[in-house]
């Protein structure tokens, strides 16, 4: 262990890990002192090489974050370095699952033979230059990538602990638990290994009764069985309840869902899941060949300013591309004929309104593939369930299992969680119980 301090305090202390076998639980204990206790149970562990360069390490998952890149630590070769390539790096990997102005948490060891790296290009040697920068950039993103893809839906610990110190008098921070310990996020359930798998497998076009795209197909855990308890007044709780996010039990103010598992119970904001479930069937679509679309019975006339009209004018193929087919319609007004059939029964005017805006920060240098993202977010929002939104049993469960198999489902496209988990434990020791 160490310490370090002055003449009037002991400013750091870290005690030796004895009780830890391996390095990386040692390396996780030295960085959880560093960056917080709660890192340790919501970092994921990266090891990935190419062309040379190996990349090893630890990353946060994304509902983890804070307000400045404090807590990004970056090392070539064994050197700490403030480096734009690789911060740069770090952000655009992340940059499918936080808000602008949050900032992941990780700690990255880049390792690369000597001779392929300048040192010596800042005078306190916090930069470096790479003689293949691409591949050292390509090598983060897509192991950063990687490892919240395989993280699957699971959200951070540390959201189940600020929802348990909300239920304290004062609002106090929920107990520490022991080291890996806890309420949990889950990573189990099946990933799908691609987009166009995640695509073929929950990709439903919205149908004539007007039910939410999707739901209706997606697999769900004895719905018909806990309708037939629930109708005949009979204790459906124990139902489905060996599913990560168990089975729904109730729905609550018309915007959150409580599932109970067999750990505790979760609750879900039903309109950041979904939204976070139809950007990625967006992305899947895409990757698949197209988006589908689905005609509108009457075109819809949206009235803009004579400029956001021109800029949605001058995008039309591109937008086409994504499912939504609008045209110029007299002075400062589009007419859109086709919206992406995944989106179902959407406020048109508001998302033609809200992608015009898009545009203008855009800008006419760059195309809508460029920024893709921040384009299907936008279209997503617009077309997931809204808050206020009255579902079924067989709906929220649909959504739950959905949740499961979809990667990054544990944040929205803003990057707030879409779930809170609280473990049983936890509930009982609020009560006295424990």
């Amino acid at each position: 262990g160490f310490t370090i301090g002055d003449s009037k305090r002991e400013r750091f202390a870290s005690v030796a890990p004895a009780d830890l076998g391996s390095t990386e639980d040692a390396l996780l204990r030295r960085l959880s002192d560093v960056m917080g206790r709660g890192f340790a149970e919501n970092a994921l562990a990266i090891d990935a090489e190419r062309d040379g360069v190996r990349l090893t390490g630890h990353a946060g998952l994304p509902t983890l974050n804070r307000n400045t890149t404090k807590h990004q630590y970056l090392f070539v070769n064994g050197r700490p370095v403030r480096d734009r390539l690789l911060t740069g790096a770090v952000r655009g990997a992340y940059q499918d699952f936080l808000a602008r102005g949050r900032h992941p948490l990780v700690a990255l060891f880049v390792e690369i033979n000597p001779e392929l790296v300048d040192v010596n290009v800042h005078p306190a040697k916090a930069e470096v230059r790479f003689r293949d920068p691409g591949v050292v950039r390509g090598l983060i993103v897509g192991g950063l990538r990687h490892v919240l893809a395989e993280a699957g839906h699971r959200a951070s610990t540390t959201v189940a602990d600020a929802a348990l110190g909300a239920f304290r008098p004062g609002g106090a921070p929920a107990p520490a638990a022991g080291y890996g310990g806890g309420s949990r996020g889950f990573g189990g359930g099946r990933v799908p290994t691609g987009l166009a798998e995640a695509a073929a497998l929950y990709f439903t076009p919205q149908d004539a009764t007007g039910s939410i795209p999707g739901l209706e197909a997606a697999p769900a855990a004895n719905t018909h069985d806990e309708h037939v308890a629930a109708e005949a007044g009979e204790d459906a709780g124990d139902t489905g309840v060996s599913y990560p996010l168990g089975a729904a039990q109730a729905q609550l103010h018309e915007t959150y869902i409580v599932a109970q598992t067999a750990e505790g119970l979760v609750i879900v904001d039903q309109h950041a899941a979904h939204e976070r479930l139809v950007y990625e069937r967006m992305k899947a679509a895409l990757a698949n060949g197209g988006v589908a679309r689905q005609g509108l019975l009457l075109p819809e006339v949206v009235d803009l300013d004579e400029a956001a009209a021109d800029r949605l004018a001058a995008r039309t193929d591109e937008f086409a591309e994504l499912g939504l087919v609008l045209e110029k319609f007299g002075m400062g007004a589009v007419v859109v004929r086709e919206v992406p059939a995944l989106l179902g029964q959407s406020d048109v005017a508001g998302l033609v309104s809200d992608l015009a805006d898009d545009l203008s920060e855009i800008g006419a240098g760059h195309s809508l593939k460029e920024r893709l993202d921040d384009v299907c977010s936008t279209l997503a929002c617009h077309g997931s369930v809204r808050a206020g939104r009255r579902l079924n049993r067989d709906e929220m469960n649909a959504l739950l299992r959905e949740m499961e198999v979809t990667p990054h489902a544990g944040q929205c496209n803003h990057g707030r969680p879409t779930y809170v988990e609280l473990n049983l434990n936890d509930i009982e020791r609020l009560f006295g119980r424990r």
